[in-house]
């Protein structure tokens, strides 16, 4: 499958997720919505004497975090396809969760966050980038304003769900966490190295795709050139870049409360 880069787009975020993380050595770090497993395999790599489990919802996604994985030689990471929400995670097993963009998506926030608590040791942190609002993000602007139009008016919880910081201190706090915190991460996002590849790009996405194939044959032209006539707009001489706002989350497990049980991990 060919599918959107993601781990270019996002790779000035990364840094600011990993040095909140503050992976330790010993660490077991559950990654929610891994991907490609990017965030997932720089874990294990700092958790050499631990270990690193990243879960996504998208098989090919997953299947191609595997071969990464094998092709870095990392032994100590593993990953499964399944719903964070549901999925019966060892009780009081890891020791840090982290997830780049991928916790906005759940049906029920506060029964997934809850979900994930049980997963973690009393004590335990996260670390979670998600998107700050709409109007905040340059990239959701112009042709993909009409994209994300679509998106967010579907019955899902959108990539915008969390963007509210009381939102999320609500369902974090009802899921027993503590010690919450936000700092706004401001980094361009980054498409490819051109116009040309940055178009190639999100044409890899299912919601452009759609957009375009549910458009009259003159609409879908007139849209086609609107975004190649924006990607070229943002073009540097280090890729075709858009401004946008994030909260890097962090907080802790409640100490109270620890429970046992639960599908061991691979």
């Amino acid at each position: 499958m060919d599918m959107f880069d993601y781990d270019t787009e996002l790779r000035l975020h990364n840094a600011h997720l990993l040095a909140a993380a503050q992976v330790g050595a010993r660490d077991r770090v559950l990654d929610i919505g891994c991907g490609t497993g990017q965030t997932t395999r720089a874990a294990a790599r700092a958790a050499g004497d631990g270990s690193a489990f990243g879960i996504d919802i998208t098989e090919p996604m997953v299947e191609r975090a595997r071969e990464l994985s094998a092709d870095d030689g990392l032994s100590n990471i593993s990953f499964e396809l399944a719903d964070a929400q549901v999925y019966p995670f060892p009780s009081t097993y890891f020791d840090l969760c982290i997830s780049r963009y991928g916790v906005m998506f759940f049906a029920d926030p506060v029964a997934a966050f809850t979900n994930i608590a049980r997963a973690l040791r009393p004590g335990a942190r996260l670390a979670w980038l998600v998107w700050q609002n709409h109007d905040r993000n340059e990239w959701a602007g112009s042709v993909f304003g009409e994209v994300l139009a679509r998106v967010i008016a579907t019955p899902a919880p959108g990539p915008f769900s969390l963007a509210d910081p009381a939102v999320s201190e609500s369902a974090l706090t009802a899921a027993g966490f503590t010690d919450i915190d936000f700092t706004e991460v401001s980094e361009p996002v980054d498409y490819g190295p051109n116009s040309a590849a940055a178009y190639d790009n999100l044409l890899r996405l299912s919601g452009f795709r759609s957009f375009f194939a549910n458009l009259d044959p003159i609409a879908a032209d007139e849209a086609r050139a609107r975004l190649r006539a924006t990607l070229l707009g943002h073009q540097t001489d280090s890729g075709v870049h858009f401004d946008s706002r994030s909260w890097l989350i962090t907080a802790r497990r409640s100490r109270a409360g620890a429970e046992t049980g639960g599908t061991p991990v691979r």
